[in-house]
């Protein structure tokens, strides 16, 4: 399948798209499945949350939301990807609130329902500005008055004062996208569409965030 945007990290083959947990893991020296568990918990889902999650995957993350939602609570997993489609299914089966739903989230798209948060991992940053900011705009449209856009991706940072470590792995792993994404004030991007109230929450040695921030209307 061709891509959309050639350049971009979050468009996957489906080598990696059927290996993606076990990637990320090495990729992040082993830390990513705890700051993974510490983001979702610092997003404060209350147990009657409808949770929209764009780009959800693999399901891995809207599992561990589902831990903390009620029986009236509720996700929805959007991605374009069959392979993702098919183990969001398999890894979310005894989640009967949990739907997925295969949809492009880079494009303007109109659900039938809005959501107490939106969450989005790892996938903002591989995009290009203009398509980073339709994706914003989906995530205000559908969100309740007083609703959360949840952001966990790479924070702010300085990629040539990384340690040799981290940067070799950040500069061969990651696309061109995200070496823009890094060096973009993410408050002010979403400031422009209406956001406010924001807080942020680091892991990773401070290379990784969750940024929360609140529709105001």
């Amino acid at each position: 399948m061709e891509k959309l945007y050639p350049e971009s990290g979050v468009e996957l083959n489906p080598f990696v798209s059927k290996n993606y947990d076990k990637l990320m893991n090495i990729l992040s020296f082993g830390k990513y499945k705890g700051f993974i568990h510490r983001a979702i918990r610092d997003m404060k889902i209350g147990a009657d949350d409808a949770i929209l999650d764009l780009g959800c995957g693999t399901g891995r993350n809207a599992c561990l939301m589902m831990r903390y939602l009620g029986n009236q609570g509720s996700i929805t997993g959007l991605d374009i990807s069959g392979f993702m489609e098919e183990q969001f299914k398999k890894n979310c089966s005894k989640y009967p609130q949990a739907e997925f739903i295969n949809h492009r989230i880079d494009l303007p798209f109109q659900l039938e329902k809005t959501y107490d948060k939106v969450f989005i991992s790892f996938v903002l940053h591989g995009f290009p500005q203009n398509i980073r900011d339709n994706i914003i705009q989906n995530a205000y449209h559908h969100l309740k008055p007083g609703g959360t856009f949840n952001i966990l991706d790479f924070a702010e940072f300085d990629m040539h004062a990384m340690p040799f470590y981290y940067r070799i792995p950040f500069q061969k792993g990651e696309c061109p996208y995200a070496f823009d994404f890094i060096e973009r004030d993410l408050k002010k991007m979403l400031s422009e569409f209406g956001f406010s109230h924001f807080e942020e929450h680091l892991y990773f040695r401070n290379y990784a965030r969750l940024m929360v921030a609140e529709k105001i209307s």
